[in-house]
């Protein structure tokens, strides 16, 4: 049974889970929040444990079937997350999530998750037998309305008194990046929430402004300008700050995915329609300087090492993913950094 992203929480608060949730889709921040909600339940039940499996180049499908099978010795219930990188668990895989579809257990509960995935995958043969016995939710990028209907839901649950204005001045400001309108509503809690004071456009923007020296934007404004050295020195100062490193990497899987477009248009029709794209005046000459630069095939590798590093991010413990993350700031360059593990 599918269930939409603004409804998930309230969905399965009130009906429970089911054996099988599946959560797909690339925008990060309903894909986090639905999670968190599934494990919130989960851990209300008695799934006191979590085991966490990625289905990579290295995975053995037995190690799914020894979880199912594998008592805790804390709980009597199993609670599994598993990661499919490329939304496909393969011909293997298939038929061991078919099987444990065949015999769901109210003792087991597991997550299967993944990145955006088509028609094909939901008309597979083990899908539909996970959800028909499951519930399955798929996250979109939010824009105009319901980006605007998002903030507006989250600022009431933050006890915001936000304007309409100020609303559609941080939907601008976030650009559909739901991280970043996350991080901007907790910092306006932490100054408004219960105060009675709204927060019109003039306020936002002042908060904007004092910060916009350091910001996510700027930082990604100056790789495609090809300005490493400031770009490096904002990323530094992020890390000071405590930005989420996923907020950073989000923002450069949307720029590397642009300039993909742009460079795909610019092969086809002969020059670039910005209009179209849905890119301001004011970042068009910086998109134009980074593809004087970056040839198809350094683009696409820079598109493979960002998947490479959104996988390592969700599904490892690093020690240091600022590191990861200059790493990648070196590849806007171009610098040749092709065969060097992001590991």
């Amino acid at each position: 049974m599918q269930v939409y992203p603004n409804r998930f929480k309230q969905h399965i608060q009130q009906q429970g889970l089911a054996p099988f949730m599946l959560v797909f889709g690339d925008e990060p921040q309903q894909k986090l929040d639905m999670i968190d909600s599934i494990r919130a339940v989960a851990k209300s039940q008695g799934f006191d444990e979590r085991q966490t499996l990625v289905a990579d180049t290295d995975f053995s499908w037995s190690q799914l079937i020894e979880a199912t099978q594998t008592m805790s010795l804390f709980s009597d219930k199993q609670y599994i997350e598993l990661t499919l990188p490329t939304g496909k668990p393969g011909a293997e895989g298939s038929k061991v999530l078919t099987a444990i579809a065949e015999n769901p257990s109210t003792d087991i509960l597991i997550l299967i998750q993944g990145p955006k995935i088509g028609k094909d995958v939901q008309k597979a043969k083990w899908f539909k037998a996970l959800d028909s016995q499951g519930i399955f939710s798929i996250c979109y990028p939010l824009e105009g309305k319901q980006l605007v209907q998002w903030i507006e839901q989250r600022c009431r649950a933050s006890q915001v008194n936000i304007s309409p204005a100020g609303v559609n001045l941080l939907a601008d400001f976030s650009e559909g990046n739901l991280l970043a309108a996350k991080q901007e509503i907790e910092k306006l809690a932490l100054v408004y929430a219960d105060s009675g004071q709204q927060v019109n456009e003039k306020v936002l923007a002042a908060g904007m402004v004092d910060q916009s020296r350091f910001t996510v934007f700027q930082f990604v404004d100056d790789l495609l300008a090809g300005d490493i050295q400031k770009a490096i020195k904002i990323l530094y100062r992020l890390e000071s700050e405590g930005v989420e490193p996923n907020i950073i990497l989000w923002n450069l899987i949307k720029e590397a995915q642009t300039l993909a477009e742009c460079q795909a248009m610019q092969s086809l029709e002969g020059n670039i329609n910005f209009t179209r794209l849905r890119i301001w005046q004011n970042k068009q000459v910086l998109y134009q300087n980074a593809l004087r630069r970056l040839t198809p095939s350094h683009i696409s590798l820079l598109n493979t090492h960002l998947q490479q590093a959104d996988l390592i991010l969700k599904s490892e413990t690093t020690a240091r993913p600022y590191i990861l993350l200059s790493h990648l700031a070196l590849l806007f360059l171009p610098a040749p950094l092709q065969n060097m593990s992001l590991n």
